[in-house]
């Protein structure tokens, strides 16, 4: 079984992914015994397709997954997950924001807990944009209960019974460490570096993506309260 599975989904990244691809494989050929980067192409209309697959010809270590039109991040988070291989993975975006040796920072945690969330450092937001950012996050572990203060952190690692355990529906990339925590799993954080974007422009805009979050945060917290917890104290042995 492959050691470690980098997921990233990938629209409209054609200028940064050969660095993304430069940087994680330099990040991890030395530190892993074996390693898959997973590369999923939601529906980019620029050159990313090509480019991708450019890679996946001479890297053998680069798996791709083409969609056939653009269906958000959450579905290609979560094709991401369902096709890797890894006993561990890592989630990151392909906006070179993060930093693929972060995630072994993240690494040595995983065995006391299952599932570790980055909380960026240094994210070069201005005021305007920190400042409602903040609130969101009080608002969102007012209702869910949960410790979080960086829930939109593009890195991320978990163990592969944690990824298994997701059923995805959209806007819920935003809120892995809850569900993990929904799922049984123990969820901590992690301090990482966080650049400036180097190349192209957010893809999300802040008033819908403000809007949406406390749609799904509305829903999470509906889930939550209909989760099924039971303990076996005893049952047939089979004969």
């Amino acid at each position: 079984m492959i050691k470690l599975s980098v997921v990233v989904p990938v629209y409209n990244e054609e200028d940064n992914l050969l660095e993304l691809h430069r940087s994680i494989t330099d990040a991890v050929k030395d530190k892993v015994d074996s390693y898959e980067i997973v590369l999923v192409d939601d529906g980019s209309r620029d050159r990313s397709a090509g480019i991708l697959d450019e890679l996946a010809r001479t890297d053998r270590a680069v798996k791709v997954i083409h969609f056939e039109k653009h269906c958000g991040q959450t579905a290609a988070v979560s094709a991401g997950l369902k096709q890797s291989g890894g006993e561990l993975i890592a989630l990151m975006d392909a906006d070179l924001r993060s930093d693929p040796r972060d995630i072994f920072r993240l690494m040595p945690f995983i065995g006391r807990v299952d599932f570790v969330n980055g909380k960026r450092m240094n994210a070069g937001k201005s005021l305007l944009y920190k400042l409602p950012a903040q609130v969101r996050s009080m608002i969102r572990n007012w209702l869910t209960g949960e410790h979080i203060r960086d829930f939109i952190s593009p890195l991320k690692l978990m163990r592969r019974e944690v990824a298994d355990s997701f059923h995805l529906y959209n806007g819920m990339h935003r809120y892995l460490p809850t569900l993990a925590i929904m799922n049984g799993f123990s969820v901590i954080e992690v301090s990482v570096t966080h650049r400036k974007r180097k190349h192209g422009s957010s893809k999300n805009a802040f008033i819908k993506r403000t809007f949406a979050g406390f749609l799904d945060v509305v829903v999470i917290c509906m889930l939550k309260k209909r989760v099924i917890r039971y303990r076996i104290r005893s049952s047939p042995n089979p004969e």
